[in-house]
């Protein structure tokens, strides 16, 4: 009998376009694909391990499906794997742990199940040490043709301090621009409507020849791609400030697919800060390429991911940073608390600030977000923007994104699902 697998994924969107090409090839291979929620023989979770909230939502989820489904195999895969696999394999109903170089061979480790475990009992591990991975494995999720998350680049060469991706994810490494476009023109067939670009460290794209030079960079790969047919949108989903370079922002006003929408990563407003994450900008090339942005895309949309009680970080630290964030045109937030991580630089910096500390300051920045993302979007009430319409809800409600990314909700008609629509917002 073929076996059934079920998966679950945790983080990113990156996460989540490896999982779909990983479920994508599993049925491929023979496997019956079956929903989280349903009985399968196989259920195989692909974690993230950015904060402490996501390790503990995977040790959760083991215990959940060894209640409802005790004989089932449980794999683990994903950045969490590749940083603690001894301890995940100690996690009781665990059987199989995969690396980050595994990852992509699950079909022949699933064939294996039953037979890998270690003489003590407890799960098989392959893993292998991350500076030794050179491969790039290409990858889109398909849950839906409305909007995809392709991978075009995965790995990190930055060593910012409170991170543990790099060594979870490896160099970074590049798909190949014909690459890139061979999955757009397959996705495009398809009847995808948008794509959200996807990576590590986006920016960074590009291949290294045998002397470590890269080719082709980023905006090589943007201009090729705003040149395929058969794709309405794509969205760049987060690109560092200084890899934004000028020429990206003036290419996307006047691009014909790419939307004008930028995720920007801040992680913090004070320069102190900073400096001791180790982020390789000040706030004031932030600012810079804020105010770029809006001269030239003035209806563009920007949203920034802030971390709140780095530490040492203080009030006068935090106030900076709220005040920064709130003087610049930034759209909205996505606010993380600072969580340590081990085998980061930052765990060893004195002195470490409150949870309830850090608690309150995320409070208060989210708060901020809903605010300005308020403000920008009553910019737009009664204009007319385009809007690509999804799966209508239960309730007979369908939801969508105008082109700069506003939120709109209306009540569901035979033919919105999957159309870009004129619309008033």
């Amino acid at each position: 009998m073929n076996k059934s697998v079920a998966f679950h994924t945790l983080g990113c969107k990156l996460n989540y376009s490896e999982t779909s090409t990983l479920s994508r090839s599993l049925e491929a291979d023979g496997f019956l694909k079956k929903d989280f929620e349903d009985d399968a023989d196989v259920y195989v979770i692909n974690t993230c391990s950015v904060t402490e909230n996501a390790d503990r939502e995977c040790r959760m989820l083991v215990r959940r499906i060894k209640r409802r489904a005790p004989e089932a195999a449980i794999v683990i895969t994903g950045c969490y794997a590749q940083l603690k696999p001894n301890e995940i394999a100690s996690i009781e109903g665990v059987d199989l742990v995969l690396g980050a170089a595994e990852k992509f061979n699950l079909a022949f480790h699933l064939r294996g199940l039953g037979t890998n475990r270690d003489p003590n009992g407890k799960a098989a591990v392959f893993s292998c040490d991350i500076d030794e991975i050179e491969d790039f494995h290409s990858s889109f999720s398909l849950s839906d043709r409305t909007r995809t998350f392709l991978k075009v680049q995965d790995g990190c060469d930055y060593s910012c301090t409170f991170c543990t991706i790099p060594l979870a994810r490896g160099h970074s490494r590049s798909d190949s621009i014909d690459g890139v476009i061979r999955n757009m023109e397959e996705l495009a067939q398809g009847g995808t409507r948008e794509i959200v670009l996807t990576g590590i460290n986006l920016g960074d794209f590009g291949n290294a020849d045998g002397n470590g030079k890269k080719g082709d960079n980023f905006l090589d790969l943007i201009r090729e791609m705003d040149k395929v047919n058969g794709i309405d949108r794509i969205r760049i989903s987060s690109i560092e400030p200084n890899l934004l370079h000028n020429q990206i922002i003036e290419f996307v006003a006047g691009s014909r697919l790419f939307m004008p929408h930028f995720h920007i990563p801040l992680q913090s407003g004070n320069n102190r800060i900073l400096n001791l994450m180790r982020r390789r900008y000040l706030r004031e090339l932030y600012e810079e390429r804020v105010s770029t942005i809006k001269q030239i895309m003035p209806h563009c949309c920007i949203g920034a991911d802030v971390i709140v009680g780095f530490p040492t970080e203080t009030d006068s630290d935090f106030r900076d940073t709220f005040d920064f964030l709130h003087r610049i045109d930034v759209s909205y937030l996505h606010v993380f608390t600072y969580s340590e991580r081990e085998n980061t630089q930052a765990i060893e910096l004195k002195p470490v600030v409150p949870i309830h500390v850090r608690n309150e300051r995320n409070k208060a920045l989210r708060n901020l977000s809903y605010q300005k993302m308020g403000y920008f979007t009553e910019q737009f009430r009664n204009t007319i923007r385009p809007v690509l319409f999804e799966h209508a809800s239960k309730n007979g409600i369908v939801e969508g994104y105008t082109d700069n990314y506003i939120k709109v909700q209306a009540a569901h008609k035979p033919g919105m699902t999957n159309q870009i629509l004129d619309w008033t917002i």
